[in-house]
């Protein structure tokens, strides 16, 4: 191969993915000259135009832009120690980490974690992030078929190791349906491995106080339990945070390569994320995502979605080109619901990915609702 212009094979037409550009206006999305309201979006609280956020960013804004270093030289602002303690504090752990990004939080955990001696058990629809994690770290990998705990539980029988983890999603991002928690704590209890649990959906959307699915009694701050959340969806700000004991994230301010050797977050990210939190807190925009949530789920009973109790609501489609067509016709009556197609999810499942927000009414949830009993 002399030069790019032939060193990947030829992508398929219907494999291409096409970067969308456009421009977010509130809960719209300027695609295409369109205006189009955006059912597709992972700000589930509406926070990231929230005025009280977008102020927060602007006063920190007023003293830089980037923060100049990683946090290992002089990126680290004391904003940062702040947000961590309150973040630990809010879910019930001894101590927590900001990283640059989920991608960033997951591939570097899992590197400081594992090594070519440690047994790696993940769901097979973990998020991308794990599943490069686990390759990155070296483990020996084993895959057990989504949510089935009795087969992860015979692959622990069989593979004994000193170092062992167990890893899945919280919330699954294209199915929308949650990891048993509190089964998965008692298997790594009962064979003595960590968990690892990345709930970056499920934080700020899931449970009464809309701290995720690990808000049950004795699971939060759990030694064996790490878990990894986002400020890029519901928080609608950037950057990412571990949550652990102590000595964990310890450890990882010495081993952590995507944090040691990263510039840290701009002040004016954190700022953001720190007033999200204050207003999460608060339980208001986590109560207007469950009203929403339950009067979308009871317009579309006799629809085929997928099973979910999350924010995220799958239309399965099946083919392509029909996922294809429906985006395309709710575009063009006003709605931003893009076809989610392989290999993002397993062939032949391609579908329309629908999130419910806090921010959206009752009058355009039962807009979009004709819309699609007008097509299906």
């Amino acid at each position: 191969m002399s030069d790019s212009r032939n060193w990947f094979a030829p992508t398929p037409a219907h494999r291409r993915r096409r970067f969308v550009i456009s421009r977010r206006d509130g809960l719209y999305i300027h695609v295409n000259g369109k205006k189009l309201l955006n059912f597709a979006s992972n700000d589930y609280l509406g926070l990231s135009f929230h005025p009280a956020v977008c102020m927060g960013a602007k006063g920190a804004l007023s003293e830089s832009v980037g923060s100049g270093a990683s946090r290992l030289v002089s990126g680290d602002d004391p904003m940062l120690h702040r947000l961590e303690q309150k973040l630990a504090d809010w879910k019930g752990y001894e101590a927590c980490l900001i990283v640059g990004s989920g991608m960033l939080a997951n591939l570097g955990l899992l590197q400081a974690l594992a090594d070519r001696f440690t047994h790696s058990f993940s769901d097979k629809l973990n998020h991308a992030s794990l599943v490069d994690g686990v390759r990155l770290s070296g483990s020996r990998s084993h895959r057990y078929t989504h949510l089935d705990t009795d087969q992860l539980e015979l692959q622990l029988q069989k593979n004994p190791a000193e170092k062992r983890i167990i890893i899945s999603d919280g919330v699954f991002s294209m199915d929308g349906d949650c990891a048993d928690v509190t089964t998965l704590l008692k298997l790594a209890e009962v064979h003595e491995t960590l968990l690892l649990i990345d709930d970056a959906h499920g934080i700020g959307t899931v449970g009464k106080t809309a701290k995720g699915l690990t808000d049950v009694p004795g699971i939060a701050g759990h030694p064996r339990l790490i878990e990894v959340g986002t400020f890029g969806k519901a928080f609608g700000s950037y950057g990412a945070f571990i949550l652990g004991t102590e000595e964990l994230i310890e450890g990882l301010k010495q081993r952590q390569r995507t944090m040691i050797y990263s510039t840290a977050l701009p002040v004016a990210l954190i700022a953001a994320a720190e007033t999200a939190l204050a207003i999460v807190q608060k339980g208001e925009e986590a109560g207007r995502l469950q009203h929403n949530l339950e009067y979308f789920k009871q317009a579309v009973t006799d629809l085929p979605f997928m099973a979910s109790d999350t924010p995220i609501q799958p239309l399965l489609i099946g083919e392509n080109t029909k996922a294809l067509d429906m985006a395309s016709f709710l575009a063009d009556n006003g709605f931003f619901v893009p076809a989610i197609r392989p290999p993002t999810v397993p062939e032949g499942t391609a579908r329309l990915r629908f999130t419910i927000t806090a921010a959206h009414t009752e009058e355009q949830i039962d807009a979009l609702v004709r819309c699609l009993r007008s097509k299906l």
